[in-house]
């Protein structure tokens, strides 16, 4: 091949070939020696070509695309632009380049464009904006190329601020589309999110010079997409993206990585890598690049910095991202990690890159057993539903979610080992959790809903029954959490039988009366464990894939779980607890003197308030209301009477700052029982600042029974809590003619459990007709 102008188009293809398959006896080369194998091989032709073609004095060809960024894998197609200045016969040099090509089955996308035709192309075409930041020159007139590359970048440097919008959409469609990298069993290695494509997308937002270009670890994770497209594309002969589960073995060995489930674990934590790498970017791009026309008000707010509006206690929204307060030091307060999450996920917003990183090198590890503040807040980021996802990603890349639950090493980027399963293991557990968030108002522990969501496939991994395992592992995690004893037992037990009942509905008679005794023996006999796999077998399932929690499915589980309750004989009535001596004893001074008084009793930052006043309609919902005008939320209640003196126990800790003074608390409640203090107006106002709960929260759910003791009724809510929550429910059970004889109120998680023994003022039966219109008005003021 002396004659550089003899070189066909079919030595190239025989060429190419060779490099795929070589010769007997000569070595097969390794994926990057391969592309630039292939890099080198078309830029010699197409350079030999380019001559004899007529490319010279006022033309020049430049590469775009895979050639362009010398990422040339096999089956990659040939992306070259003829730019010139105007030259009168460029239409000929066009077809002597493009002719050879295509006579030769090559895969060919070109265009001939003058510069100025080029960019103005490019100011309305994002992919050729794009394409042509990658452009590298090949042959001709250098000058023309250059012009054309320095002029594409300086455009899109000066455009960026009108084409973000535009990128992180196009990018949003592509995702919807192709899936995620790092949790799909056959991921899309160029298209799916955390693929090539999005380090293309960060290595534009470099360019326009509104970030930084990331460092290693991104580098590292193209490098590894690369070698697997490359040697996807080697081994099935083909120009695809996708790595199908039978091709992974191949792939894997090839790279000398074991076998495919090696290589699926490595591919996740590239794509998680690169997925992080995105969000930050385009964060950071739009914070850097503001869009035009703000005015000089607009200017004057730039310089003093987005706006900070109070989350919670240390917490911001600061712009669009949450971050720290001012005055918040990781340092000395251990749950301010998880306050932090909580928020992000409630409002829908990221964590600031730079709280994460400051978290990461200064937030404390929570000791055992956690306080229980820390452990509301656990519970209330898990109840946050789809929120939670991306906050748990977030978490898991800087290692902060590693430093809550140590044990999720085993299960992080763990592949699963059929293609049922859409995810990793670890985000199948997170997408229970969502799933269940969605199922807390069916059960009456939601707390230990999402626990053992969170929890139930952590024992993978590892060589033994999973089940097994991780309801060992879910004891050492209920204790670390400083759960009862009893509530550990429940949710070991949980994560040790969550494939019960689908199996069992599967796979047995559940007509049998054996299966059922089965199954109720296996559970104790405990019909909140009953009811616990029954949400937690429906989560599980939603979020193992598609089709997999079918009508069929549901309803013979169903089935299954009304044969057991049946056999279990329901489940007990709420019930109040006792007064101790000393609520008695301040009951009866109250009753002496007619006043009501306030006790608050500190505990670190929690607090117990007790109410305590003479017994009359009104006196919950006013009493509730005053703490929520206070911002203090109720964790938990007691309320109950004594010698016509109604003696109500709340358990609260303060949204933000300092518990309130009791005085404040007494002072405010005379006056709203006395109608002097506008409640509802005032309460309206604090919701909306505050909001109420997500959209997607959970609906509220309404449960009867009958109270054999006192003769009484006893409704249960179970509802997405929010601000004023227990002052609008009390309120409307007030308005209905009802006096409440004792209730008992808990809040677990997002949710709250209620419960209200219920006596008509009329002396008339609280028959199906009245329950049924009562029910309609409490679930009405819970959605708020």
């Amino acid at each position: 091949m002396t004659d550089l102008g003899a070189v066909s188009a079919d030595d190239l293809v025989r060429a190419r070939d060779l490099l795929l398959k070589p010769a007997p006896g000569h070595r097969r080369l390794p994926a990057e020696a391969l592309r630039e194998a292939l890099v080198d091989l078309h830029e010699f032709w197409l350079t030999a070509h380019a001559g004899t073609a007529g490319v010279g004095a006022g033309a020049a060809l430049v590469a775009v695309g895979a050639l362009g960024r010398r990422e040339f894998v096999p089956g990659s197609d040939l992306d070259l632009v003829l730019v010139h200045n105007g030259r009168k016969d460029i239409d000929s040099v066009a077809e002597k380049l493009w002719y050879p090509l295509w006579n030769s089955g090559i895969g060919l996308d070109h265009s001939v464009r003058t510069v100025g035709e080029a960019l103005r192309v490019a100011g309305s075409d994002l992919r050729v904006a794009l394409g042509l930041l990658e452009a590298r020159f090949l042959a001709g007139d250098q000058e023309v190329a250059e012009r054309l590359i320095n002029s594409a970048r300086q455009q899109w440097r000066a455009g960026i601020r009108d084409r973000l919008d535009e990128l992180a959409d196009q990018a949003k469609r592509r995702w919807t589309a192709s899936g995620e990298v790092a949790h799909r069993v056959e991921p899309d290695i160029k298209h799916g999110r955390g693929g090539l494509r999005d380090v293309q997308l960060v290595d534009a937002l470099a360019v326009a010079q509104v970030i930084d270009r990331p460092g290693g670890d991104v580098e590292e994770a193209r490098e590894l997409l690369l070698d697997v497209r490359t040697e996807l594309r080697r081994a099935s002969g083909k120009p695809r993206d996708v790595l199908h589960a039978q091709e992974g073995d191949e792939v894997a060995s090839a790279l000398a990585m074991g076998d495919r489930f090696g290589l699926a674990r490595a591919l996740s934590s590239a794509g998680r890598t690169v997925v992080y790498a995105v969000d930050v970017a385009l964060r950071s791009a739009r914070a850097a690049a503001p869009r035009k026309g703000i005015g000089a008000f607009g200017r004057s707010a730039l310089r003093r910095g987005p706006a900070r509006r109070p989350l919670d206690d240390g917490v911001v929204l600061h712009g669009n991202e949450v971050a720290l307060a001012r005055d918040a030091v990781p340092s000395r307060d251990p749950g301010l990690l998880l306050r932090v999450a909580g928020s992000a996920a409630r409002t829908n917003s990221p964590i600031s890159s730079g709280t994460l990183t400051r978290l990461a090198d200064s937030s404390p590890e929570l000791r055992k057993p956690w306080p229980r503040e820390a452990r509301d807040e656990l519970l209330e980021l898990l109840g946050t539903g789809p929120g939670l996802i991306d906050v748990v990603e977030a978490l898991d890349r800087t290692g902060l979610w590693g430093r809550l639950f140590p044990e999720w090493g085993a299960v992080r980027d763990l592949p699963p080992r059929d293609l049922a399963h859409t995810w990793t293991v670890d985000r199948h557990l997170v997408q229970t959790t969502a799933h269940a968030a969605r199922l807390a108002t069916t059960v009456s522990r939601p707390d230990l809903l999402l626990l053992s969501a969170l929890l139930h496939d952590i024992g993978k991994g590892r060589d033994a029954d999973h089940s097994e395992v991780g309801a060992a592992l879910a004891t050492q995690i209920g204790e670390r959490l400083g759960l009862w004893p009893n509530d550990v037992l429940l949710l070991s037990a949980a994560v040790r039988h969550h494939l019960l009942l689908p199996h069992t509905a599967t796979r047995r008679d559940v007509e049998d009366d054996a299966t059922v005794a089965r199954v109720v023996e296996t559970l104790g006999g405990d019909p909140v464990l009953l009811e616990l796999l029954h949400a937690l077998a429906e989560a599980d399932s939603l979020a193992t894939g598609p089709g997999v929690w079918t009508d069929w499915k549901a309803g013979l589980i169903a089935d299954l779980v009304r044969r057991c309750r049946s056999a279990m004989a329901g489940e007990p009535s709420p019930h109040p607890e006792p007064l101790d001596a000393s609520q008695q004893d301040l009951a009866q001074k109250v009753a002496v003197s007619g006043k009501p008084d306030v006790l608050i009793t500190e505990d670190g930052s929690s607090a117990t308030v007790t109410v305590v006043a003479p017994d009359r309609p009104g006196l919950l919902s006013r009493a509730a209301g005053v703490l929520a005008l206070n911002s203090l939320q109720v964790h938990s209640a007691a309320l109950r009477s004594h010698a016509e003196v109604a003696v109500d126990v709340f358990s609260v800790s303060p949204r933000f700052g300092t518990l309130p003074d009791a005085g404040l608390i007494r002072e405010q409640l005379t006056r709203a029982i006395a109608g002097e203090l506008p409640l509802a107006e005032r309460l309206s106002a604090k919701e909306r600042d505050y909001g109420g709960p997500p959209a997607d929260a959970p609906p509220p759910r309404v449960l009867w029974f009958d109270d054999e003791a006192t003769g009484g009724v006893v409704m249960e809510l179970r509802a997405a809590d929010r601000i004023g929550l227990l002052h609008h429910v009390a309120a409307t059970l007030e308005g209905n003619k009802l006096d409440v004889r004792w209730a008992k109120v808990a809040t677990l998680g997002g949710t709250v459990v209620d419960s209200f023994c219920l006596v008509p003022q009329d002396g008339e039966q609280l028959d199906l007709p009245r329950r049924r219109a009562l029910e309609r008005a409490v679930l009405t003021a819970a959605r708020g």
